[in-house]
């Protein structure tokens, strides 16, 4: 059983690179072996690329978004950017306001 302290972190291209590879080879367990992983990981692996496709391993706490998710996440920044601006004119139309009488 791995321990936190020698837990191995593989990026993401090696992940995509190692699925791919496991869907050529008869023997998965004997690529994991080879690759010094163990074959509950490939199998993990696979089952994250067949469900997530291009959208796998993308790391811990980080969503998987579709193309129409992250153009939504982008667009609310824009707006949560465009009502801060709003606001502070807001402020600034009001402060110059009072000066002015």
């Amino acid at each position: 059983m791995e321990t936190t302290a020698s837990k191995k972190n593989y990026d993401r291209a090696f992940k995509e690179r190692v699925v791919k590879l496991s869907y050529e080879r008869d023997n998965v367990r004997a690529l994991a072996a080879e690759l010094g992983i163990s074959s509950d990981r490939l199998y993990k692996w696979r089952s994250e690329f067949a469900k997530h496709g291009d959208a796998s391993f993308q790391g811990y706490g980080v969503e998987r978004l579709s193309d129409e998710g992250k153009r939504g996440k982008e667009l609310e920044k824009k707006l949560r950017n465009t009502e801060l601006e709003l606001e502070i004119l807001k402020k600034a139309i009001a402060v110059f306001s009072k000066t002015d009488q």
